[in-house]
């Protein structure tokens, strides 16, 4: 488990990060802090491991990075993390539109081609 806070190459994430499934790496973002965990079995070890960085819990979300695809299609919102009905998330999906791009902002920022 790492956290990234700095851009970084596509190609090194897949090399260095991508142990515990063939083509996808779980993903947590932080989206008020900009960051993301990654390279976990579970979403909520890396969860875990951004609260314990200081990350409050409503501003992370989980999702799974398929980065050998498109760019367009990098990013799968789904996560047992984002299950939250205090803010308005009922499903495993992260629904709210606004959330999702912030997300896809910080992984472009962060992951690059």
């Amino acid at each position: 488990m790492e956290i990234i806070s700095q851009t970084i190459e596509k190609e090194l994430v897949l090399k260095n990060y991508c142990n515990f499934f063939q083509n996808m790496i779980k993903t947590v973002v932080d989206i008020e802090k900009e960051i993301i965990a990654i390279n976990a079995e579970l979403h909520a070890d890396l969860e875990a491991l951004l609260l314990s960085k200081g990350s409050k819990q409503e501003h992370l979300w989980g999702i799974n990075l398929y980065l050998e695809k498109d760019i367009s299609e990098w990013i799968e919102y789904t996560a047992l993390i984002n299950i939250r009905p205090s803010c308005n998330n009922i499903s495993m999906e992260v629904e709210d539109l606004k959330i999702r791009k912030r997300i896809e902002d910080i992984i472009k920022k962060l992951i690059v081609r």
